[in-house]
């Protein structure tokens, strides 16, 4: 199904945009919990494609003092996931089953744009690509990711659990 065929099917349920997408221009911060650990910020969303922003700096370093390439992984899962969600029907939810990053240069401090566009999305499997690049527009890291679409049951199964569900220590 093409990513316009979707996206419409999401609009016919009342939604004014795909998976909760900010409008055109608009910034918000990551809706997952991820986002607020990292400071991710999403600034755009549209169907297939979507951008996050993050900052760099010394607390995201590993042992050589470079930007954790863990980190430029979340940043490129988290905008493929934002990319791949806006193309799925109501009652459809997903999972990666695979992913895979080129680091192309280090980074120290530095405000990073990961941006992620839907290559397929099928009717079970969908692929999708993204590249990071840094303040210069410099190609930092290139990612793809293999994403399953789940619908029914296993779709039912995911999501975050309810706050008042979520175990706390004491």
């Amino acid at each position: 199904m093409a990513l316009t065929e979707k996206h419409k099917m999401n609009k016919s349920n009342g939604s004014s945009d795909p998976k909760e997408a900010p409008p055109r221009g608009r910034r918000r911060k990551f809706p997952a919990p991820i986002g607020a650990l990292l400071g991710l910020t999403l600034t755009s969303a549209e169907p297939g494609h979507a951008t996050i922003e993050f900052q760099a700096g010394a607390k995201h370093a590993n042992p050589m003092g470079t930007l954790h390439g863990g980190v430029l992984c979340d940043i490129a899962d988290a905008a493929m996931g934002a990319a791949y969600r806006s193309t799925l029907a109501e009652g459809e939810t997903f999972t990666t089953i695979e992913l895979k990053i080129n680091f192309l240069r280090p980074v120290w401090n530095a405000r990073l744009r990961a941006a992620a566009k839907v290559v397929r999305a099928g009717k079970i499997v969908g692929l999708v690509e993204c590249d990071i690049l840094d303040d210069h527009e410099r190609l930092v890291a290139r990612a793809a990711s293999t994403c399953m679409t789940l619908r029914g049951r296993l779709a039912e199964q995911r999501g975050l659990p309810p706050a008042s569900a979520t175990p706390t220590t004491g």
